[in-house]
């Protein structure tokens, strides 16, 4: 079994290497160039449709934009944010916090790029639900030879809502909840299980209706604990940020252990975390887009919120609330761990409550959410009729992530996970001039006033 895991991890390690993180990163700078910086230009139009000011009740879809922001915000705003940047910090020191905010600044266009192609190219199902994602923009709009990389994606977001998705998320769950409560983890799994049953069974309609009041709730418990450990350590935060833009290049950390961190490290886990926390040319989060009532440019644009709120903000915070209060010095700990530490530290015993009770919300979230991408999956490979199925074998592990540790299956799913990028990237890049004329043409006719307001 260690031989298996040593194996496994060397999988994990392999994936998320140099080559993959230059091909995410790249990949955003040239939509940026190509698409004329649209995470700049178009984030007031982004929020106008959030707010349903052209919302056309004609459209096409299940579920409104600001529900489908926050069933994919739900994915994405979670433990990558809490343990994530723990992490980051920790191994990278201050200037990690810069190329975060870089790889999620233009993780936003990525992110608009894989949203409008999945709207474009999305199919109604037998049962009269709306699929779509990157293996149904490979399946309708790229020739014969490219299919493969279809039926590769469904495969690979299969396996990952099962690891990352589920059993890693509920694992976190039990963990955090038995360490602060003394709750047994199988008690938890089963409430966890059970839980999500009555969420899956409604589909997309049900998760969007759970995750429209789910996420802005966490969002505000989370982001009010941090800014309360901030504001009353307010006189420390410019020194913070001078040490943010100065490590990014130095390759610097504080003091102490560690010390002596080089550039290429403090940029790999700068980049690599804010990856894993928007999920930007990953395609996952166009999934749930595709079910929104709108256009596709439309849904694109409001796509541009989500590497903003989840990277550039909720990302930041922790990170400054880490910093202020040194909890990232610390030895020994570790994650959410250590963004419990700060807020205890900044907050005294109810910090800790905070954490505990938002890593629950978010992985619960998160969990919820990715098992509609792995529905999608399924739908693909398989068709509806095998959706049922599905969620029942999902439910059970989430009540076996609870109770076990299962570092074999979770490094597999991670490894997997970033393979999701590789089908994408190239559909994105080979249809990027059809989202371009999307683009040009939508921003003609809002400049003209010919797109019609109902709000």
């Amino acid at each position: 079994m260690e031989q298996l895991e040593a194996w496994t991890g060397a999988f994990v390690g392999a994936v998320w290497s140099l080559p993959l993180i230059v091909l995410l990163v790249g990949a955003g700078l040239i939509f940026s160039l190509y698409f004329g910086f649209p995470q700049l230009l178009m984030l007031k139009n982004a929020c106008d449709i959030v707010r349903g000011k052209f919302d056309d009740p004609n459209d096409p879809g299940e579920i409104s934009h600001f529900q489908a922001l926050t069933t994919a915000l739900s994915a994405t705003v979670g433990l990558g944010n809490i343990a994530g940047v723990a992490v980051a910090v920790a191994a990278g020191g201050p200037g990690a916090v810069f190329w975060m905010w870089i790889t999620g600044f233009i993780g936003m266009c990525t992110k608009f790029t894989e949203v409008t192609l999945a709207l474009k190219y999305r199919e109604k199902g037998e049962t009269g639900h709306m699929h779509g994602g990157p293996m149904f923009v490979i399946k309708n709009a790229l020739s014969s030879k490219f299919q493969w990389l279809g039926w590769a994606y469904a495969f690979f977001t299969i396996l990952s809502s099962f690891g990352a998705g589920n059993m890693f998320q509920s694992n976190q769950m039990a963990s955090i909840i038995n360490h602060s409560t003394g709750v047994p983890t199988w008690i938890s799994g089963l409430v966890f299980a059970t839980l999500a049953f009555i969420v899956l069974v409604g589909g997309i309609t049900r998760i969007a209706q759970v995750t429209s009041k789910l996420v802005p709730a966490m969002v505000v418990l989370y982001l009010g604990g941090a800014l309360y450990v901030i504001l009353i350590n307010y006189a420390k935060v410019p020194a913070m940020f001078a040490d943010i833009f100065t490590h990014a290049f130095t390759g610097h950390a504080a003091t102490g252990a560690f010390a002596g961190v080089v550039v290429k490290e403090v940029i790999m886990q700068g980049v690599r975390r804010a990856t894993f926390s928007s999920e930007a040319g990953m395609g996952s989060a166009a999934m749930a887009h595709a079910a929104a009532k709108s256009s596709p440019i439309q849904e694109g644009i409001v796509s541009l919120l989500e590497p903003l709120v989840d990277t550039i903000i909720v990302c930041t915070i922790t990170a400054l609330a880490l910093l202020i209060t040194d909890a990232w010095t610390v030895p020994g700990v570790e994650g959410s761990e250590m963004t419990a530490r700060a807020f205890s530290m900044g907050m005294g015993p109810i910090g800790r409550w905070i954490v505990t009770i938002v890593v629950t919300l978010f992985a619960f979230s998160t969990l919820i959410s990715w098992s509609y991408y792995g529905e999608q999956g399924v739908t693909f490979i398989f068709g509806e009729k095998a959706i049922p199925a599905y969620r029942y074998v999902f439910v059970v592990f989430i009540f076996l992530g609870a109770i076990a540790q299962l570092q074999v299956v979770l490094n597999i799913s991670d490894g997997v996970y970033g393979l999701l990028a590789l089908p994408n990237i190239v559909a994105c890049f080979i249809l990027m001039p059809k989202v371009k004329n999307m683009l040009v043409e939508y921003k003609r006719k809002l400049k003209n006033g010919e797109i019609k307001t109902f709000k």
